[in-house]
């Protein structure tokens, strides 16, 4: 495979339209639409932006549109085969002296560039309002029929699972039965309908998957290596097979680990964010393309064929440096996206051109 990105390519100023006034608190998400056109999320006070491209392959956008939602403290993006954008909040609302209430609210986009639907409020799996200020950021996931899944760590240190029926009516909460979960799970639903879910504590890696669609996850085997809380992401490698990518506590370098196996180290210098993995073909070959923030800030992009990470990660410093976490997505085209939040709060992106492995074109703000 040749080399994954071209020097000329990457490490410019972004150039175009001035972002947008208002400060980014978390984000961004890149979701690919029903029609091929790419939408892009980011949180900011009381109201998610979302921009989208014209055409698929763009390159132009419109947005940012202002969807308003209040007393909104985390936001999560995730979406399924139906191209459902499926966005999940936490919301903390205060009462005078007493704790503030705590739930999980949600809201569904159907189409490209078309309205969100009204939020809804999924609950908090706690019983005593006192401890739902305590509760994590919730992850979402969206299975092969279309059904949501949240998941959220508890006061307590315990993961709690919600989901949909096939009516689309929600389930009772669900206690996955462990403790001393420090963060956000990483959770991955598969082309063969199964879910696969990793949760990180101190001493190491929990993981789960159904045993068949639809079925109540069950504990897999432990990974053998301390994830930092906060940067692991799945991906499915091959059909029914899931890779997490995550940052080592012990080590402080990125790994790639399977359920059964030992970690692979990756290299990479990754910082304290989440990485991006993607699954896409390059030169002919099924690859995986990563992403993370570095520890001086910059964005940092690899690649290596599916499965592979033995045999070695491309690595490439873009030289740009950005806030928060950055993304990866396939456009209407089938091209790699990379997105990030600039130093400015600005949305840059830089998006594969024709070059062998994988090249990608000047970045550009939306």
């Amino acid at each position: 495979m040749a080399a994954p990105v071209r020097d000329r390519a990457v490490g410019v100023r972004p150039a175009g339209r001035a972002p947008a006034s208002r400060t980014v608190r978390s984000g961004p998400w890149l979701l690919t639409g029903h029609d091929g056109r790419l939408i892009a999320y980011a949180q900011v006070d009381d109201a998610v932006l979302r921009w989208t491209e014209t055409r698929p392959g763009g390159p132009d956008w419109t947005g940012p549109d202002v969807l308003p939602v209040r007393n909104m403290t985390e936001l999560t993006v995730a979406q399924g085969r139906n191209r459902y954008a499926h966005l999940v909040g936490r919301r903390a609302r205060s009462t005078g002296d007493a704790p503030p209430a705590v739930d999980l609210v949600y809201a569904i986009q159907y189409q490209a560039g078309r309205p969100l639907s009204e939020w809804r409020s999924a609950g908090n799996p706690h019983a005593k309002r006192e401890r739902t200020a305590q509760m994590g950021t919730p992850a979402a996931v969206v299975d092969a029929s279309g059904a949501l899944h949240i998941l959220v760590a508890t006061a307590e240190g315990r993961l709690a699972l919600r989901r949909e029926d096939a009516r689309g009516r929600w389930e009772p909460w669900l206690d996955l039965k462990v403790a001393a979960v420090l963060d956000t799970p990483a959770a991955v639903a598969t082309d063969t309908g199964q879910l696969h879910l990793l949760a990180p504590t101190r001493t190491g890696a929990l993981t789960w998957c159904q045993p068949r669609p639809g079925a109540v996850p069950e504990r897999g085997p432990d990974l053998a290596v301390v994830p930092l809380p906060g940067s692991a992401c799945g991906l499915e490698t091959s059909p029914g097979r899931i890779t997490y990518y995550l940052t080592d506590a012990v080590g402080g370098g990125a790994v790639a680990v399977r359920p059964g196996s030992w970690p692979v180290p990756l290299g990479g210098n990754p910082g304290d964010g989440r990485h991006a993995a993607l699954a896409t073909t390059l030169d002919g070959h099924p690859c995986t393309v990563l992403a993370h923030r570095d520890t001086e800030g910059r964005i940092v992009l690899g690649a290596c064929g599916a499965e592979e990470e033995h045999h070695g990660v491309w690595w490439t410093d873009t030289g740009t440096v950005c806030q928060g976490d950055p993304v990866l997505a396939r456009d209407g085209l089938g091209r790699v996206v990379l997105l990030a939040l600039t130093e400015d709060g600005g949305l840059a992106l830089a998006r594969q051109d024709d070059g062998p492995g994988l090249s990608l074109g000047d970045w550009s703000l939306l």
